[in-house]
């Protein structure tokens, strides 16, 4: 009998976000000072902001990672990405709720987007269950949501690893006496801007398909966050 997967991703509230900062976006600093600067906070859009996903105040890095693509190629998410505006989101094609809805959203949206907006976005799924997710699987299930969307998937350490200093924790999928597999995972959308190839923004689980439409126009068109 094949196993079944459930879902259970780690979600932050807004207040969880706001009071707990430290906790929810943690060693996310590059520069290993390790003292209270090193630790990431969020603050919620400025009033002269333009976005309405959540501004960061301090801006991650884009991951050193490398697996593999949908074609089964090697990947290289920073070489093959660079000055490019990209979404990146941790997650698993067996997922039933958080997955399909969160890339389903960001799908909608960008189809409400003209093609050359479309262009200049790169959207990112990394698989938190690269057993199950092979670049075929991966394929089939982007694809009813975008076929331009990048899947990838290889070595669940260099996963790890990669989400981090994001404060997205990934953890190892656990199987139940039935055979039931959970794999737990972080919802956050992280949007990093071609100008330094660093995080700006975050959309939580549960962001509205409108939002991501306003965001990604904005994005695309190259409005300062």
């Amino acid at each position: 009998m094949a196993s079944l997967l459930r879902s259970r991703p780690r979600l932050l509230t807004a207040a969880a976000l706001v009071l707990g900062a430290s906790l929810a976006l943690s060693a996310c600093s590059s520069s290993g000072d390790g003292g209270s600067e090193g630790a990431a906070k969020v603050v919620r859009p400025a009033s002269t902001s333009k976005y309405q996903g959540t501004v960061l105040n301090k801006h991650f890095d884009k991951p050193d990672l490398v697996l593999d693509d949908t074609s089964g190629q090697p990947y290289d998410l920073r070489a093959r990405t660079a000055g490019r505006t990209v979404l990146l989101f941790f997650g698993y094609t067996s997922c039933p709720d958080v997955c399909p809805t969160t890339m389903g959203d960001i799908g909608v949206a960008m189809s409400k987007l003209t093609a050359e907006q479309r262009q200049k976005l790169d959207i990112v799924f990394v698989s938190t269950d690269p057993q199950r997710d092979t670049p075929q699987v991966l394929r089939t299930w982007l694809d009813s949501m975008g076929k331009d969307f990048v899947g990838l998937t290889g070595d669940l350490a260099k996963v790890k690893a990669a989400a981090k200093p994001l404060g997205i924790l990934v953890e190892d999928p656990v199987v139940d006496a039935k055979g039931a597999v959970t794999s737990t995972h972080g919802a956050q959308v992280l949007a990093f801007l071609p100008a330094d190839d660093k995080a700006h923004l975050l959309y939580m689980s549960g962001t509205a398909t409108g939002v991501y439409q306003h965001d990604l126009a904005l994005l695309a068109d190259g409005v300062a966050v």
